[in-house]
């Protein structure tokens, strides 16, 4: 009887050793539920805007993409846009952020943005927030400190609403702030430029989706001042038509 009583004795002290131990894996875990998944490293490249624009008085190619590698927890990603038009690059970026999760939704994001154009581009540091919040919303918001102390804030916003297993239609809104006034690189302080826009889609598979839309762009405040002095349009409305791509 005492070799029985012993022998529970000592398999209930190693039980209670391996709970204490998990609970204190779990403790130490930034996001519970994803110790296993964010030992592997995964990818993907997402061309959000790869299309052409009609407007009144010219079109354009214009194009928006992200990549990212990394774990479920920290990721490095690759964020592109820009747009040509008449067979010259108006606008162009690239920048290549660090992402670390806060949150089964959020991700706060820092690293560095390169202009190539307008001009002879900018450099910025970067730093801000990205998440999902609800089922087909995204969010973001970056703030930049470039060069010759000027400051940026950019927000965006997209909402994917599913109208079938295969039809998509997705609102967008982007909108661009400056600290200071820099005509050269098409910047004015407060409100710029915004962008909101109605995009259709027919998912033929996950990874190629053809879609149509409308966009309509719109300069603001200073930025307004600059375009009206260089005889520019203060607004735009723009028919599009592209596809979106996912590897």
């Amino acid at each position: 009887m005492n070799e029985i009583n012993n022998r529970r004795l000592v398999t209930g002290v190693a039980l209670a050793a391996l709970l204490a131990s998990e609970r204190a894996m779990a403790a130490a875990s930034p996001l519970p539920g994803h110790q296993v998944h964010d030992r592997a490293v995964d990818w993907a490249v997402i061309v959000d805007q790869l299309e052409y624009q009609n407007f009144e008085s010219s079109s354009a190619l214009k194009w928006n993409a992200t990549a990212w590698v990394g774990g479920d927890i920290d990721r490095l990603w690759l964020r592109t846009e820009g747009e040509r038009q008449q067979g010259k690059t108006h606008k162009a970026e690239l920048q290549a952020l660090w992402g670390h999760a806060i949150s089964p939704w959020w991700e706060l994001v820092g690293g560095l943005r390169q202009d190539f154009k307008p001009a002879s581009g900018q450099t910025w540091a970067a730093f801000g927030i990205q998440g999902t919040p609800l089922y087909g919303l995204e969010l973001e918001a970056t703030a930049y400190a470039g060069e010759r102390q000027q400051s940026a804030l950019r927000l965006e916003a997209a909402y994917a609403i599913l109208l079938s297993n295969r039809w998509i239609l997705e609102p967008n809104l982007e909108a661009n702030f400056y600290g200071r006034n820099d005509a050269g690189h098409e910047q004015g302080a407060g409100l710029a430029d915004s962008e909101v826009g109605l995009r259709l889609r027919y998912e033929i598979s996950r990874g190629f989706a053809p879609y149509v839309g409308v966009s309509f762009e719109r300069l603001h405040g200073n930025r307004a001042s600059q375009a009206r002095e260089d005889g520019d349009d203060l607004g735009q409305t723009r028919l599009v038509a592209g596809i979106r791509l996912r590897f």
